[in-house]
């Protein structure tokens, strides 16, 4: 079987260059951002071109901070320290998500409201607030601008880019500011992928019609968002990176890596998130509860047949390996599974969603004690009953995948509006 580069694929694409960026207009071309390979020079993000420019931009507004630990310096200072301890920044207030500002609660908690213990600031608590009810805290917080910097990983079902929607709809509903600095997409920017979301099937893994994989930045997000989907856009400024290539990986930017979830230890992790999070919505182990969340997949009674199957389909860019393991916590706490590791050989010919819909497909032909979650979860990660319906017609990876590319092909059509890197 022949499979084209990802990155042949992807070279027809046609995007914009980078630019600051109010509400939806389309950039204009910034000199910086026509940038010659690396080492010719240093990705910057969003936090560090701020900073450069003496936070210019926050000049004279009271500032709240939308963050958690991966809001970083170069030097692993948190962004939130950097600034309270500048005085040309009035930082009032912190706003955490899902897992929290430091980051110490687990997968579908947060830490509440208290006092920051190293700066004193208050730290409102935005994990399922959207909303009037988070306007209400913006405006408690007597903020003016509302800042936004959280790590994302490239897919649509990851909560985070979803906190950036509701509290830029909650800002416009509060009257406040919008900043968006930027970070690296740590899969590459250079492509969407997968299935689009119907808006019947909306939640907090995906509010609006995106793609499975977006291939967006935070900033990009923000302004697909702005123009596209909020009943009115918020007064919106996105503060881009300088250096960032739209083909790079993350292990090629220079950055460190902080996980923006317990169970994203690796950028390796984010690398396969997208296709094989898709496990969530079954009564399979994702991994969780184990060094290699999301790497590792299983269940009790599944034996080498699964990897096998799964080899035979040959998936460009990836082996699996037959696999034991023994959760500590989540699916099977405790118990030993069988299953598969996922083994990327070639990150630029790997497909990370096509390569869990053939996970999918081999784990339910070759384990008879496969079933999805009973509130049909699968449906609500994949954004429709497409999927789920078609494999369980007995459909292959081609016809499942095939079954999404109208709907993706306009997608791609409307996120080029909004991309701002060449």
């Amino acid at each position: 079987m022949t499979h084209p580069s990802r990155r042949a694929l992807l070279a027809a694409a046609t995007t914009a260059t980078a630019a600051t960026a109010l509400g939806a207009a389309a950039p204009a071309v910034l000199a910086d951002d026509r940038r010659p390979p690396r080492p010719g020079g240093k990705l910057r993000t969003g936090f560090e071109r701020l900073q450069a420019e003496g936070y210019a931009l926050l000049d004279g507004e009271r500032v709240g901070v939308v963050t958690n630990p991966t809001g970083i310096t170069r030097d692993v200072r948190h962004i939130v320290d950097v600034m309270h301890a500048d005085d040309r920044v009035d930082l009032v207030a912190v706003f955490g998500p899902e897992h929290g500002f430091r980051g110490t609660a687990q997968a579908g908690g947060s830490e509440g409201y208290y006092e920051d213990p190293a700066t004193g600031l208050p730290v409102y608590d935005t994990y399922q607030k959207s909303g009037q009810a988070l306007a209400d805290i913006f405006t408690a917080s007597r903020v003016d601008t509302v800042v936004f910097d959280i790590q994302d990983v490239g897919a649509r079902f990851y909560t985070y880019i979803w906190t950036l929607y509701d509290c830029m709809v909650a800002a416009r509903l509060a009257g406040k500011r919008f900043v968006v600095l930027d970070r690296p997409n740590p899969v590459t920017g250079r492509s969407a992928e997968g299935p689009v979301l119907h808006k019947e099937f909306a939640t907090f893994v995906g509010r609006e019609p995106i793609s499975q994989a977006h291939g967006m930045t935070v900033a990009e997000l923000a302004r697909l968002f702005n123009g596209e989907f909020l009943t009115a856009p918020v007064p919106l400024e996105t503060v881009l990176m300088s250096g960032w290539r739209r083909e790079e990986f993350y292990d090629e930017s220079g950055l460190p890596w902080v996980p923006p979830s317990p169970n994203m230890p690796t950028p390796e992790t984010a690398l396969v998130y997208a296709g094989t999070c898709l496990f969530e919505g079954t009564n399979l182990s994702e991994g969780r509860g184990t060094t290699r969340p999301f790497e590792l997949l299983g269940a009790e009674g599944i034996n080498r047949k699964w990897a096998e199957a799964a080899n035979a389909l040959d998936l460009a860019g990836v082996d699996f390996r037959e696999a034991y393991f023994t959760p500590t916590f989540s699916k099977f706490q405790g118990k030993t599974v069988g299953g598969v590791q996922v083994h990327v050989q070639d990150r630029e010919a790997f497909d990370p969603i096509r390569t869990g819909i053939g996970l999918l497909i081999t784990a339910k032909r070759s384990w008879s004690g496969f079933a999805w979650r009973p509130d049909n979860w699968i449906d609500k990660l994949t954004g429709s009953t497409q999927v789920r319906t078609m494999i369980d017609a007995g459909a292959g990876v081609d016809e499942v995948v095939g079954g999404w590319q109208e709907e993706l092909a306009a997608f791609r059509a409307v996120r080029r509006k909004y991309l701002a890197y060449r």
